[in-house]
């Protein structure tokens, strides 16, 4: 069985740009360090050199360090001249030793989302934005996609899907990628939809809020089952969830042009509060036939990316970052994914949040990471 020391062995092939007899410090061992810091809760290239110096005796166990720590700079600098594609693809060996069979069969939620890397903005240049497709169930990332600007996750969602075998996903996508050349590209890679719709395809928006509005049809959805309502309390209010989901869909102006459309949902959301009540309507399209579970299943899941992107921001400070080269950004996306994958797996004997845990691998890494290399 794999162990992350395994994985970190395949950064000796890495291949080095530089100059071989210039090397002071061998490339893979500059990014097992990156990897090691980063779950050890650095997040700054400064904070990276200190938690090296600090724990350089540990971090010898795993690494030669012949001519000791790299500074600050050389660790951005490395990082700077790894084409992105290699990192993701440690990150992707990562991923085939988390994935097992379990529950094979059962069709898995793909989320697609993508965020904006703020402290890469400099007067001159927009930040960086990451479109990112994540599986919570596996708990990694399949992969990822940098533009420019969040207005281009239109080209870069198709750009991803390219990228990733996802035959048998349910692939999700807020709205601004509910798109016909995006749905088409999922159903040609043997994947389903559940997209959602909202201003930007406005005849198509306009129906479904013309047909859910009846209701006599919603009626009808609840007398053949293909109805849910769940009701939960969360942070002192009451949370009343309402899915429809209907195979009901000849009337639909242009359905021809949603590849592999079967379907059409919404959700209402009503939160009641402090004697308030407010209600949010989000509506579909899907190529899944009727299944109500699996519906719900899918919009529910969808929030879970944005927990991953709040990870991110809140446990990794990532917009905080103020590094400037794109590379380095582009590859630091992708570490500070790969260890917040690990940190959901590692158990250290009592509940942590994921920042605790990086602060406790940061206080004892000899105790923690050790456990990591058992995973």
């Amino acid at each position: 069985m794999k162990k992350i020391s395994d994985i970190i062995s395949l950064t000796k092939n890495i291949e080095d740009p530089r100059q071989i007899k210039k090397v002071k410090y061998p490339i893979n061992e500059v990014v097992g360090m990156v990897l090691f810091a980063s779950l050890g809760n650095a997040n700054e290239w400064t904070e990276i050199e200190v938690f090296c110096n600090s724990h350089e005796e540990f971090l010898r166990k795993y690494f030669k360090m012949q001519k000791g720590v790299p500074s600050h700079d050389t660790f951005q600098r490395v990082m700077g001249i790894i084409d992105p594609t290699v990192i993701q693809q440690l990150q992707l060996e990562w991923n085939e030793y988390l994935a097992t069979n379990d529950g094979e069969g059962l069709k898995k939620i793909l989320n697609i989302d993508g965020k904006t890397m703020r402290g890469s903005r400099t007067e001159d240049k927009k930040p960086l934005h990451v479109v990112t497709a994540y599986c919570d169930e596996d708990g990694f990332c399949l992969g990822q996609n940098v533009v420019k600007e969040k207005e281009n996750e239109i080209v870069a969602i198709p750009e991803l899907l390219d990228t990733l075998q996802i035959k048998g996903y349910v692939v999700t996508i807020d709205a601004m990628g509910t798109q016909v050349k995006i749905a088409e590209k999922i159903v040609e890679k043997k994947a389903d939809y559940v997209l959602a719709v909202k201003g930007n395809q406005e005849t198509l928006y306009k129906d479904l809020i013309d047909y859910f509005n009846e209701n006599d049809f919603k009626k009808d959805i609840e007398g053949v089952g293909n109805y849910k309502k769940t009701i939960e309390k969360s942070h002192s209010q009451i949370e009343i969830r309402e899915y429809y989901q209907t195979d009901d869909i000849k009337w639909l102006t242009n359905r021809s042009r949603w590849k592999g459309l079967k379907s059409i949902g919404v959700i209402e959301k009503t939160i009641k509060k402090n004697d308030k009540e407010t209600k949010e309507i989000r509506y579909y399209i899907s190529s899944l036939s009727p299944d109500i579970e699996l519906f719900s299943k899918s919009v529910r899941e969808h929030w879970k990316i944005e927990i991953m992107h709040w990870h991110l921001d809140v446990t990794f400070k990532e917009d905080h970052n103020k590094t400037i080269e794109e590379t380095a950004n582009k590859n630091m996306n992708i570490i500070r994914k790969w260890a917040l994958s690990i940190l959901k797996l590692l158990d250290v004997g009592k509940k942590m949040s994921l920042k605790l845990k990086r602060f406790a691998i940061c206080s004892n890494p000899t105790d923690y990471i050790s456990k990591i290399m058992e995973i």
